[in-house]
């Protein structure tokens, strides 16, 4: 929708649905009841700390392991920790005991519903930090948590170290003894009998009246019985930290991918004919060329024909006019059918399954909203809020007013229908064949809706991901993020200068919302053109599309507008398009030999080819010396691929600069600086050899926008000298 219809709702949708009903797990069925709420006024302070109760001879002993924290978690565990298939989930622990008796943590996992568990030892680094890691095998809902105890036999074994007079240690060798036939008692049948030769062992040796105790020493302190005694630990006082911590696992593709957004309806090769699936599908190619995985459409269904639109958002419409696909629904049906002119649902389907073989996913919109003409509005009134004249309130931003949309009432009695028609819908287009969904204006919609509807779709299909359109007040962006989207739009579209790009790339990269907050960076959409792309030419189109590839991970481009410089906005000052598709039918010249579809293609291949860009966690800035220039690092997990990208950011002039990498260490880099090494420009072809922490760089902007170099050691080989490398 347009920037402005994005914001377009009545103001008490914005408040979502009332605090009886944001508990969406208790939506079993669509009759369910909403439980009364108390007013404000009935609200209680939360119990004092209760007073300590004195211990009972009968109560077990307290556990002296303390969890102090469990990370990363998303506002105590409310929230999931978002990682991919075969991505580590590092955690780290804070736990610690009174005096200096030695703890054993483990980092305990498991799917969700599953009864059985897996566990991680954590190792011990500092300041009583502990860390592990685990990699879940499918996408799907986990929990982990951290278990802790005071290990008696590892406290042992440091303290008899430390012995030096025999008869101390004799009488330590007998206490270990001890533990050790305890252990023997809830370990298995043949370990039973190892342990308990060892006690014997431990008794016997500590009994004979020597002088030279070595031997003592060897046999207590043997690792291969050690080792043993780790399998049968003493676990009854063991702290559990609660609650669970909850993980939502996704594929790949929720962490690295390339979204590519046409008009279906614009996708005809002949001026003035409205599109069809067979027409997509014909340009499949040209998609899978310019190195795309995503295809996106906006809304497929019928467009409504009350209050239609007109061409760049006329009030008015002409006969001929096409309307908005975003006003959704007609006579023959709403969010389940399509638009007649694009097809029909076999054609849909035959549409995915060529795109597939393309190496491409079909994304649709969702939008939760209506034409006055969808059959929503006749049948079920009592969805939509009235007007003290008794019609429906259409969605409107004053002073704008957009009257071929009816907002949802999400504050409707009739609540839980609403709430399973809606997650029907997705349900439709999953049955065929669609796994990834664009959803429009989510902040609109009430949040417990979001968070119940994506975990319902997710627990039956783990596999669907869901793009959050909001365009709004952070807090909220996180929120959807939060209740269960996979990724989300960001404000890169509004940030240009050096340190504006600098600093909220570091905030997604290294804030509290890198462990859920997924940025999907987009240069353009269909109701966003930047006016820093006003009258713009190649190089800033060449720019905006270097830094949306590799500085996210997820990024997207709305075209052919993108790649054929769509710039002139329909007012001064506006973000709208002028001759906005979202009205018109288009018709796009892909052959245009000043088109950007070949750097949008190396790009595209660069980002499949190099892990670096796979992930946002591996980003740096690095300095320059001129605010024109734009640098910054990724590597990759593994530490086997490092890029480090220089872009210009200045569309018109020629600009240069030294590049620092002094604040760089070497594990972040992968090399060492202080010897030569080889910066391969993969944009350009060219190699350069650099030395030392700073390397020079002139740019161009007529000529590209900038470098992105493959990092690598120079080894004097021919190989370095590849020209298909």
């Amino acid at each position: 929708m347009a920037k402005a219809e994005r914001n377009a709702s009545p103001t008490r949708a914005e408040h979502g649905s009332p605090s009886a009903r944001a508990e969406p797990t208790e939506l079993t069925e669509p009759s369910a009841k909403p439980k009364p709420s108390k007013p404000a006024s009935s609200v209680q302070p939360g119990p004092a700390t209760p007073e300590p109760v004195a211990p009972r001879r009968t109560d077990p002993a307290p556990s002296r392991a303390v969890i102090d924290a469990v990370l990363p978690s998303v506002d105590g565990g409310r929230f999931a920790v978002k990682r991919v298939v075969g991505e580590l989930l590092e955690v780290e622990a804070h736990c610690f005991t009174d005096g200096h008796d030695k703890l054993r943590v483990m980092l305990v996992w498991h799917a969700e519903g599953d009864v059985a568990v897996h566990e991680v030892e954590m190792k011990h680094r500092s300041n009583d930090e502990w860390f592990a890691s685990f990699k879940a095998p499918t996408p799907g809902r986990y929990l982990y948590t951290v278990v802790a105890w005071v290990d008696h036999f590892l406290s042992w074994r440091e303290d008899f170290v430390r012995r030096v007079e025999p008869e101390d240690i004799r009488v330590a060798a007998l206490v270990g003894a001890a533990l050790v036939s305890d252990a023997a008692e809830r370990a298995s049948s043949i370990d039973r009998k190892l342990l308990k030769a060892w006690a014997a062992a431990l008794r016997k040796q500590a009994s004979l009246p020597l002088d030279d105790v070595t031997e003592l020493q060897a046999l207590a302190l043997d690792d291969t019985s050690a080792q043993l005694m780790a399998h049968y630990p003493d676990r009854r006082n063991a702290s559990t930290h609660t609650p669970e911590l909850p993980l939502v696992v996704d594929r790949e593709r929720a962490a690295f991918s390339g979204w590519y957004e046409l008009f279906p309806r614009s996708a005809s090769p002949e001026p003035g004919r409205h599109g069809t699936f067979a027409d997509v599908e014909a340009r499949l190619p040209y998609v899978a060329e310019l190195g795309f995985d995503v295809l996106y459409f906006p809304p497929i269904h019928p467009i409504g024909q009350l209050n239609r639109k007109g061409k760049d958002n006329a009030l008015v419409a002409q006969p001929d006019d096409v309307g908005s696909p975003w006003a959704i629904g007609a006579a023959e049906g709403g969010h389940k059918e399509i638009l007649s002119q694009l097809g029909t649902l076999q054609d849909f389907r035959r549409l995915v399954a060529a795109a597939a073989k393309q190496g491409l996913e079909i994304a649709l919109d969702i939008a939760f909203q209506c034409a006055p003409d969808h059959p929503y509005v006749k049948d079920h009134p009592q969805w939509f809020r009235a007007r003290p004249d008794g019609s429906i309130q259409y969605a409107e931003n004053p002073p704008k007013k957009y009257q071929d949309i009816y907002p949802f009432d999400f504050e409707t009695d009739d609540w839980a229908a609403l709430w399973q028609e809606l997650k029907s819908i997705f349900d439709h287009w999953i049955a065929q064949g669609v796994r990834i969904f664009r959803v429009d204006n989510p902040h609109t919609k009430a949040f417990a809706f979001w968070e119940w509807a994506i975990a319902e779709i997710k627990r039956e299909q783990p596999d669907v991901l869901f793009l959050a359109e909001a365009f709004t007040r952070p807090k909220v962006m996180h929120r959807l993020a939060k209740l269960g989207f996979s990724q989300s739009y960001t404000y890169f579209t509004w940030r240009n200068t050096k340190l504006e790009l600098s600093d909220y790339f570091i905030e997604l990269s290294q804030g509290p919302g890198k462990d859920y907050y997924r940025p999907n960076a987009w240069p353009n959409t269909p109701d966003i053109l930047n006016e820093h792309l006003h009258g713009g030419g190649r190089a800033i189109f060449a720019s905006r599309l270097a830094l949306a590839a590799t500085l996210a991970p997820n990024y997207g481009i709305y075209g052919p507008a993108y790649e054929l410089m769509e710039n002139e906005p329909r007012s001064a000052g506006s973000e709208e398009y002028l001759h906005s598709e979202k009205y018109e039918l288009r018709h796009w010249d892909l052959n245009n030999p000043d088109s950007l579809r070949g750097l949008v293609a190396r790009l595209n291949r660069i980002r499949r080819d190099n892990e670096a860009l796979h992930r946002l966690s591996g980003l740096q800035f690095v300095n320059t010396d001129n605010d024109q220039l734009l640098a910054y690092t990724k590597r990759s997990a593994k530490g086997d691929n490092t890029l480090l990208m220089v872009i210009n950011l200045d569309p018109v002039n020629r600009q240069s600069g030294w590049v620092d990498l002094s604040s760089l260490t070497r594990d972040a880099l992968g090399i060492d600086i202080a010897l030569p090494y080889q910066m391969h420009d993969l944009l350009s072809g060219q190699r350069f050899m650099w030395q030392g922490p700073r390397g020079f760089v002139i740019l161009d902007p007529q000529q590209g926008p900038g470098h992105v170099f493959r990092v690598q050691q120079h080894t004097h080989t021919e190989r370095d000298f590849d020209p298909d490398r």
